[in-house]
Order: C-alpha cells, then sequence, then structure tokens
C-alpha cells in the first residue's frame, strides 16, 4: 500500500518549520500547513459547484504538492519559485529521482505515471491545480497573521503585509474565496480548523517530532487515499474516505483531545462526549457552512440516525445513511460509500507510526512504549480489512524504526 520510507518523508513534514526567519509565538510546521491547505481546498472546490472539478483530482494533486514539498525541505516560497522559472525540469526531475523506488510499487506503477506527468504538465489537473493555489495562500494568509503579531517591530514586516494582502486577489474569482475574505462564517470555519495546530497528540508525554491534531488528521486521510487506491475504490468512496478522515478530529477544535485511555475507562464518559460532541457540530460547526453543503459535512463528521455519531462504521448514503457490514456491492458513485472500518485502522497506525518515530528517536516513555504495545495488540485483533494487512503494515514500519 505504501513504503515505510515514504511513510518516514511524510512525517518529516512535521519537523519542517515555517516562517523561521520571522518571530513566533508557536512553531508553524509544513504539515500543519499542509493539513490547513486541503481543509480550504475542500471548503473552496465544494462551494464552486463545478462539476468539471474532481475531487479525486483534486486529493491526488494536493498529495503530489506535498510530496514535492517534502522533498525539497523548507526552501523559501519565493527561491522556490523562482527556481521553477529558470530550473523547472532540473528540480522536477530531482524530485522524481527522488521518490521512484518508493512510488514505483502503488498502482504497478501508474500513480508514479501520474505523478511526473502533473510535475511536467501544467495543465494536468489545471482547475484542481488553481483550487490548491488558492488554499495555498489561505493557509499562509492565515499562518501570516500570527507573525503579523509578533514581528511588527521589523522594518520590511509591512512590505510582507502587503504582498500577502494584495495576492487575493488573484483567486477573486473563486466563489469561496471572496466569501472568506468577507471574514464572516466561512472565514471562521477556516479559523477552528487552523486551531488543531495548536492543539498537540501524546499531550501527556514528550515525543519527537511533536505533531498537532491538524497534521495527524492529514496523515490518516494520506493513509486512506493509498488505502482507497488499493482496493480500487470508486470516486466517490475515495474522495468520502479522504475527507472523512481529514476532517475526524474536528471537534476536539471545541472539546479538546480526551486521550483513550481516559475516554473509555471512566464508565458512561464516552456516550458523553459523543453526545457533546453531536451538540458542537450541530451549534457550532454546521451553521459556519453554507446549507447546501451542511448535509455531505454532517455524514463526513460521521453522523446518522437519530443523534448518533460514529466515523468509524462502514457507511452508505444511497437515500438515507445505512450502516453496513462489508462495502462489497457499494463500490459506486452513487452509493456514496464510506470505509470506516479501514478509517479506524488507518487512525491507529498515524498512532503507532507517532509512538514509534519518537522511541526512534531516543524519547520513550512509558505512555509511548505502553500506548505503542496496545495498537499492536489492537491491529493484530482485526489485521485485515478488505484484503490490506495492517498488521503487516505495522510490522514493516516497527522493522524498519528499529533498524
Amino acid at each position: 500500500m505504501i513504503t515505510p520510507r515514504l511513510i518516514e518523508l511524510f512525517f518529516s513534514a512535521a519537523s519542517i518549520q515555517r516562517w523561521n526567519d520571522y518571530p513566533r509565538m508557536v512553531d508553524l510546521v509544513e504539515l500543519d500547513k499542509q493539513a490547513h491547505k486541503f481543509v480550504i481546498a475542500y471548503i473552496l472546490a465544494k462551494i464552486e459547484n463545478d462539476d468539471t472539478i474532481n475531487m479525486a483530482n483534486l486529493i491526488e494533486a494536493g498529495i503530489f504538492e506535498f510530496l514535492r514539498r517534502v522533498v525539497v525541505t523548507d526552501m523559501r516560497p519565493d527561491v522556490f519559485r523562482k527556481i521553477l522559472q529558470k530550473k523547472k525540469k532540473e528540480l522536477n526531475d530531482w524530485v522524481i529521482d527522488q521518490l521512484k523506488e518508493d512510488l514505483q510499487p502503488i498502482e504497478e506503477g501508474a500513480f508514479l505515471q501520474r505523478f511526473e506527468t502533473f510535475l511536467l504538465d501544467e495543465s494536468f489537473y489545471e482547475k484542481e491545480r488553481f483550487i490548491l493555489k488558492a488554499a495555498s495562500y489561505l493557509s499562509t494568509r492565515w499562518e501570516f497573521s500570527i507573525i503579523y503579531q509578533t514581528s511588527q517591530f521589523l522594518n520590511d514586516i509591512e512590505d510582507v503585509k502587503s504582498a500577502v494582502d494584495d495576492e487575493i486577489e488573484d483567486y477573486y474569482e473563486l466563489i469561496g474565496v471572496r466569501k472568506i475574505a468577507l471574514n464572516k462564517k466561512l472565514s471562521r470555519f477556516v479559523d477552528l480548523s487552523g486551531r488543531l495546530r495548536f492543539q498537540k497528540r501524546w499531550a501527556q508525554t514528550p515525543r519527537i517530532p511533536e505533531t498537532s491534531v491538524l497534521g495527524h488528521m492529514l496523515i490518516v486521510s494520506i493513509f486512506s487515499y493509498f488505502y482507497s487506491r488499493r482496493v480500487g475504490a470508486c470516486e466517490k468512496r475515495l474522495e468520502n474516505n479522504f475527507f472523512c478522515a481529514l476532517f475526524h478530529d474536528l471537534p476536539e477544535a471545541l472539546t479538546k483531545d480526551i486521550i483513550t485511555p481516559v475516554k473509555y475507562s471512566v464508565s458512561g464518559l464516552d456516550d458523553l462526549i459523543s453526545a457533546y460532541e453531536i451538540e458542537k457540530i450541530q451549534n457550532d460547526i454546521l451553521p459556519l457552512l453554507p446549507s447546501s453543503l451542511q448535509d455531505e459535512f454532517s455524514y463526513l463528521l460521521g453522523l446518522y440516525g437519530e443523534n448518533e455519531k460514529d466515523e468509524f462504521l462502514n457507511k452508505i448514503y444511497i437515500d438515507k445513511i445505512e450502516i453496513v457490514d462489508s462495502l462489497t456491492g457499494y463500490n459506486e458513485n452513487y452509493c456514496n460509500p464510506i470505509d470506516g472500518r479501514a478509517l479506524k485502522a488507518a487512525d491507529r497506525l498515524s498512532a503507532f507510526i507517532e509512538a514509534t518515530i519518537s522511541i526512534y528517536h531516543g524519547v520513550k516513555s512509558n505512555e509511548l512504549l505502553k500506548g505503542k504495545k496496545q495498537i499492536l495488540q489492537k491491529t493484530g485483533e482485526n489485521p485485515i480489512v478488505d484484503g490490506v494487512d495492517f498488521y503487516q503494515l505495522t510490522q514493516e514500519i516497527d522493522a524498519y524504526f528499529s533498524r
């Protein structure tokens, strides 16, 4: 499905600092920037209501851009753009060469071929590229609003501010950009998701690298993408899986993370938390979105039935939401399927890797060691989801980081 070395590359984005030549009140890292960019891209694409925008292509193009970005590490955006103007083919050829070995096994080389086409042909996924570019700008603009608070004593900060403010005009043709620029409800949704940058995973223990809830959500969604490709998911299933994973912890922006041992050890607490999350989703999240998007978004967040919520159940949504044991026979766009069980496996996999990488770097608290062991045990109880062996993948990852 995906190699341990490629997984390590994605996680390396948690160590790539952004705006590191300016004073910052919080760490701003590339993984969080990419996650926020995907959140905004989803909103922009859906509000645009353009049937020619392909959400599966949008996801894939975003992953392609992420891959290139982590390979070129922390190069300043202006320097990166200048190099692309002068040495685009040479840079892209070098990026492809760096990733070829790990991308070749995916879809028997088809993923690598699309990646090469994307880098070398700007007309490939053209509309989706533009939405991602706008989303990237808006997430950068959001970051700059933090930087500006601590950098007003610097001589050039007003010039940077003017450049950032002026760039928004380049994307005004998108309805969502105009709505976000008004600084009303949709802008508050962008703020809400962005706040998940500040909530750290495994908050009760030191860990290297630290990852935020927002960054974790993107990692899970990337795993869901590769899982969807591996099982031959239809486009709507791939889209649902990716964005369900991307938003699966969004309510934590309002409730904060409650660690699993507490959640499931106190009798009745899990049900109480779930009921509170439903209330916050209905009252504080859905109203921020256009009414035309609220039904779909509540489905992605796991709401179903009469005030029930579980994003990790297999579901279809034709005339109504139905829980199904298997998606066999439902792999069609009109069925609107979600691989909830696979997303839970991907969520566990991400947590396992977070603990494993930290232990590999020498930070290995009792919480991390115990958590890793428990996740491995849980994964082993139901190792295979639709033919994909998540337990084997955890074993490969463990061996890779024990070398």
